[in-house]
């Protein structure tokens, strides 16, 4: 790709990062990065979930052109494909040629090879840095970031990654194989929600109390952070989403789709998504994914 090659525009030490996109995810990284000093441009689609950004010192933008006007970096942290080439056609006006694009959403294949093609029309240099973690690890800049892109740039957009996250693993200079990396690590988190999920309704199936079969595991090599807290969101019942069920089918969807084009089968991962998907139908979809646990409750079975 071009956008590789491209000429980048010098950026200092504290760059001046544009962040589109104020979800769950961009608005702790534009915390993460006021907090490491850096200046912050944030623009959101419905501006309501920007405005609270500016009591970080966070310059909340009224168009997506504004907020990367002027900008050495821009972020885009949206749900989708679509919305990121929405989010970019929305700042065409305001972009110059050799900024740096770090696209931290997790899109999947094809929409990698779209964004990459209008990073190059653009005379953006592009790097594919999807990010691994959730609500609390982007609020306290401890994401793991998977980047791709230009080596030239890396330098560049250090500050910027190390504001954001406790670690950033290079995979190379094609877009793309980041985002292959992530996908990977979905399918690890996705499979492992379902078997908690599964493990929590066998247990109230039986009587089973879930506090003897955490314990049971606790400590050994069946032991994993993730099962504790995952099972105290479905026991307390604050399921506030750190990543949705509706994003997860999303990933799930990318996931399966990436495995098609190379003839692999994934037998849990369609499981995962059949479960999110009655999950969602029983009106679970704004909770976190731990709430496919709802789908294998024998009174919510359709």
């Amino acid at each position: 790709m071009t956008s590789a090659s491209a000429a980048a525009t010098p950026t200092p030490t504290n760059p001046v990062v544009a962040v589109l996109g104020t979800g769950i995810m961009g608005a702790g990284m534009a915390r993460s990065l006021r907090r490491e000093g850096l200046a912050v441009r944030a623009w959101n689609r419905s501006r309501d979930k920007a405005e609270p950004l500016a009591a970080s010192g966070a310059v909340v933008c009224a168009s997506a052109d504004e907020a990367v006007r002027g900008a050495d970096v821009v972020l885009t942290v949206l749900s989708d494909g679509a919305a990121v080439t929405a989010a970019m056609a929305a700042a065409r006006p305001g972009l110059r040629a050799g900024q740096i694009w770090l696209q931290a959403s997790t899109v999947g294949f094809p929409a990698v090879e779209q964004l990459g093609a209008l990073a190059d029309a653009l005379g953006l240099l592009y790097v594919d840095s999807p990010v691994a973690g959730t609500r609390q690890p982007a609020e306290q800049g401890q994401l793991t970031v998977f980047a791709a892109g230009p080596e030239s740039v890396r330098a560049s957009v250090a500050p910027v990654l190390d504001a954001i996250g406790r670690r950033t693993v290079w995979v190379g200079t094609e877009p793309g194989r980041a985002t292959a990396l992530k996908l990977v690590v979905n399918t690890w988190v996705i499979d492992m929600v379902s078997s908690i999920a599964e493990s929590l309704n066998l247990a109230e199936a039986l009587g089973v109390d879930p506090a003897v079969f955490l314990d049971a595991v606790s400590g050994g090599p069946l032991d994993t952070p993730y099962l504790h807290a995952k099972s105290a969101a479905v026991l307390s019942g604050d399921l506030t989403a750190n990543f949705s069920v509706t994003s997860g089918l999303k990933d799930t969807t990318l996931i399966l789709d990436a495995a098609s084009r190379t003839g692999t089968r994934l037998d849990l991962v369609q499981a995962a998504a059949d479960r999110l998907t009655r999950a969602i139908a029983s009106g679970h979809g704004h909770e976190d994914m731990i709430a496919t646990y709802f789908a294998g409750r024998p009174e919510e079975q359709g």
